[in-house]
């Protein structure tokens, strides 16, 4: 018992961790993501239709949104040099501040 929960009011209030159970988990023929390392670090997740992936150059931070929302921070003040790999100087969605940024279409 928790010193600090002499009443055990925290037990009544707190839903109690579980672990979610993976029936796939051992299975030898499931081909299995690194879903908590460098993958879910260094990766803005699998391609959804209707998103681009921007990279900040100030935080290198990859997030996924949705044309959408780019099209609005691209038309909401801008600039634009070609030929450079941080070619868009607009609002990063990572660090909410104006960063030179890489906008990847397709991926």
């Amino acid at each position: 018992m928790d010193r600090s929960d002499r009443e055990g009011k925290r037990a009544l209030f707190e839903t109690p961790p579980i672990e979610i159970e993976d029936s796939l988990r051992d299975d030898p023929l499931v081909e299995r993501h690194d879903v908590d390392g460098h993958e879910a670090l260094f990766s803005a997740g699998h391609h959804e239709p209707g998103t681009a992936v921007i990279t900040c150059s100030d935080c290198k931070v990859r997030t996924r949104i949705p044309y959408v929302e780019l099209a609005v921070r691209i038309l909401a003040l801008s600039l634009w040099i070609p030929g450079r790999s941080y070619s868009r100087h607009i609002q990063c969605p990572a660090c909410q501040t104006r960063a030179w940024c890489k906008v990847e279409w397709l991926s």
